[in-house]
């Protein structure tokens, strides 16, 4: 008796598993009225050179993956920052604000792909980076509280705050 198989071909993208679990929480525009409510933006994006990507990395110690970042100059002084970082497999888009000197105001957790993690999003755990700067620890369970079961998304989303205190220092401060 001859037994028979049918085999079906399915394109490469059929036997990938899209993303389990995805939520934008705010877009641009509403990040920037969280963090900066009545003000206005100015969209001034910065491409950086390699002097620069170097000297970001050097001091951060984390890695530029871009070399175009998004920013807006805040009216009455300050920068709105969009930013990615991968959390476990996918990115965490948030936001930075940084106050006219160069420290943190405020984080936004903008959109979070992950299935979890997403306690990051948590006002408690953001508040912590209120009024860091370039020369602060910024380093996970030092002056960063972790969060059980959110380990990778607390690290990642760290260490960009961090390179984006860097970023400030490097790019933006006159």
């Amino acid at each position: 008796m001859k037994s028979q198989f049918t085999f079906i071909a399915l394109p490469i993208s059929a036997l990938v598993a899209p993303s389990a679990f995805a939520v934008q929480y705010l877009t641009v525009d509403q990040a920037q009225q969280a963090i900066f409510p009545g003000k206005e933006f100015a969209s001034n994006p910065v491409k950086l050179t390699a002097t620069q990507r170097k000297a970001i990395e050097q001091a951060s110690g984390v890695r530029v993956l871009k070399d175009e970042q998004q920013v807006w100059r805040v009216s009455g002084g300050g920068w709105f920052i969009v930013d990615e970082v991968v959390g476990k497999h996918e990115f965490i888009t948030y936001a930075v604000g940084l106050n006219a000197d160069g420290s943190a105001k405020q984080i936004e957790v903008m959109e979070y792909r992950e299935t979890y993690g997403y306690q990051i999003r948590d006002e408690k755990w953001r508040a912590q980076f209120a009024g860091k700067t370039a020369g602060s620890t910024l380093k996970l369970d030092a002056d960063i509280k972790n969060i059980s079961g959110a380990t990778l998304s607390c690290r990642h989303v760290t260490d960009g705050v961090k390179r984006l205190l860097a970023f400030y220092e490097v790019a933006l401060k006159r």
